[in-house]
């Protein structure tokens, strides 16, 4: 159905009229139709907060972010149904530092986002409504009623970025608990039993090194990946648990002929020749001497068993175990030998294991007091048999 003919010219004055004002736009609808609570009072500072959490619930770009940090500062707790402010762009450039342009465009982007919605007067200016006596009745500007309307929306977004923040830190953590027993089983696999490292869970580590993102990347740790992870661990424990039991179902106990913690396990003697000769003329290796001060090896190995070798296996195992840096074992090493290296272990891993019991502290620092005992034995003011037996004398008492 065709409606009354337009006048002449009619279509000239609307055009005339609207030169130079601000277009109407859906958004600038939809923030008019948003209202307050009956009765809702806000303070200054909660608008200022409304105003931060849409900023981070939104990601807004700073320039936005100022502008309405502005508006909302220059509210003046009037007590109306619509929070009006009424700022010009020349002040919001002088408080934000931005240019009449950039302020402009956050303005228009600000409405576009149902933030703030305009209310024009009839020239286009900014301004208060005044009565004789100076009271503010009304204003022509912006109303930041929207922002406080839609506060559960906020709320609500932020819960959710909250919650998959950390879905992204757990994969993440998931990721690196992977990826480190992956290549610790790899790197067991390449020291210890050599034959049985292939070449394809070599291939499969490093192809997933390659195409899994760093933690500050901003990407995300596809669920696909993380399965990859988790299938190259479980095949890496399982064959380095194959190799260990040679084949067998029933477990056995481990040779380690290096400390796991070394990137360079190369010049490591085999355990067969761990301990020289003119090592075992100069330290007292009676069974029941160590076993006696230093019971905690009885959880590892039998008292019958106690031998030089195992002794040195035991040192370089537990050395993790007190905190000692792979330093201090390769100084321990080459000042006293493997013997007396591991003989210094484990009676400082007996006293730390004492004081845990008793409850006391006296040892803070057992690996700096490790290092701390390879330096008096290797100046000669530590006697490791003299210790190993008053150690053993104070259990007898």
């Amino acid at each position: 159905m065709n409606g009354p003919a337009l006048p002449p010219g009619w279509r000239l004055k609307v055009e005339r009229v609207h030169t130079g004002g601000r277009p109407l736009t859906r958004a600038a609808l939809a923030g008019r139709g948003r209202a307050l609570d009956a009765g809702r009072t806000i303070s200054r500072r909660e608008l200022a907060g409304h105003a931060r959490d849409a900023a981070k619930a939104l990601r807004l770009r700073p320039a936005l972010r100022q502008v309405l940090a502005e508006l909302a500062a220059v509210w003046g707790e009037q007590p109306w149904d619509r929070l009006l402010v009424w700022p010009s762009n020349e002040r919001l450039g002088e408080r934000t530092g931005l240019s009449e342009r950039a302020v402009r465009y956050a303005l228009r982007d600000l409405i576009g986002l149902e933030l703030v919605t305009p209310k024009d007067s009839a020239n286009g200016k900014r301004y208060a409504i005044r009565t004789p006596d100076g009271t503010i009745v009304d204003a022509f500007g912006f109303d930041l009623t929207p922002l406080v309307a839609r506060a559960g929306e906020w709320a609500e977004r932020l819960r959710s970025m909250a919650a998959e923040t950390e879905r992204k830190r757990r994969s993440f953590d998931l990721l690196t608990v992977c990826r480190r027993a992956s290549e610790e089983a790899l790197l067991g696999l390449a020291t210890r039993y050599p034959e049985k490292l292939s070449h394809d869970l070599v291939a499969r580590l490093a192809h997933l090194q390659t195409s899994s993102p760093k933690r500050r990347s901003g990407s995300d740790v596809t669920p696909e990946l993380l399965a990859a992870w988790g299938d190259l661990r479980r095949i890496a424990e399982e064959r380095f648990m194959e190799a260990g039991c040679a084949g067998n179902s029933s477990p056995h106990k481990e040779t380690d002929n290096g400390c796991s913690s070394d990137s360079c396990p190369k010049g490591f003697p085999k355990e067969a020749d761990a301990v020289l000769p003119n090592e075992r003329e100069r330290v007292d290796l009676d069974p029941t001497l160590v076993a006696g001060a230093c019971p905690i090896i009885t959880d590892f190995t039998p008292d019958e068993d106690v031998s030089a070798e195992t002794l040195v296996v035991l040192g370089q195992d537990l050395r993790g175990s007190i905190g000692a840096h792979p330093s201090a074992w390769t100084e321990a090493v080459g000042d006293l030998g493997r013997l007396r290296a591991a003989l210094l272990v484990l009676i400082v891993a007996q006293l730390h294991a004492d004081d845990a019991e008793r409850g006391e502290t006296r040892i803070r620092n057992p690996g700096g007091y490790f290092r701390q005992l390879v330096r008096l034995c290797a100046e000669g003011r530590y006697d490791i048999p003299a210790e190993l037996m008053a150690m053993r004398r104070r259990r007898m008492t």
